[in-house]
């Protein structure tokens, strides 16, 4: 490889790791046209996993931004990236695949100053295929695998023999 090949490799990560940081953001915030323009044309979303629906981006955000109302915090962690670039029309790079794990834990709204911990907490692991567009790296697809939930509401005491 040589180090023109090796220093656009390091680009193409570094703007993939932005795009899914983006991702995380927009949900998070509740920027739902930021969310909608982080897609590919045709770009589809598929949150069934957790509850939810599979759509297109717009059809997705507009599934959010209803369902996600419910939470006064959301907070994305997104780890352990394993980033693969793949082959488009037999151009190498453009196309990517990324697997990344998730947590996310989010405070449901309530009335007062909501200083409780976090009400709800989910994680698993999300795929997402990304396509190299004129406008860079964009989503064309997002599936979420959700793995686990801890929902709101006291835990049971361990039992200890």
């Amino acid at each position: 490889m040589t180090q023109r090949v090796e220093l656009a490799t390091v680009m193409d990560r570094l703007a993939v790791d932005e795009l899914i940081t983006d991702y995380a953001v927009s949900v998070d915030d509740g920027d739902w046209a930021a969310y909608r323009r982080l897609f590919a044309p045709g770009g589809r979303a598929d949150y069934r996993s957790a509850g939810g629906v599979e759509g297109d981006a717009g059809q997705v955000a507009a599934w959010l931004a209803e369902s996600l109302n419910l939470f006064s915090m959301r907070q994305h962690l997104i780890v352990n990236r394993r980033v693969s670039f793949g082959v488009l029309d037999h151009d190498t790079g453009d196309t990517a695949r990324v697997q990344a794990d998730y947590v996310n834990p989010m405070r449901l709204a309530q009335d007062g100053d909501g200083s409780s911990a976090p009400d709800f907490v989910c994680g698993g692991r999300y795929a997402f295929g990304l396509l190299r567009t004129d406008d860079g790296w964009r989503l064309r697809e997002v599936v979420v695998h959700e793995k686990w939930r801890r929902l709101p509401g006291p835990r049971p005491a361990p039992v200890i023999n």
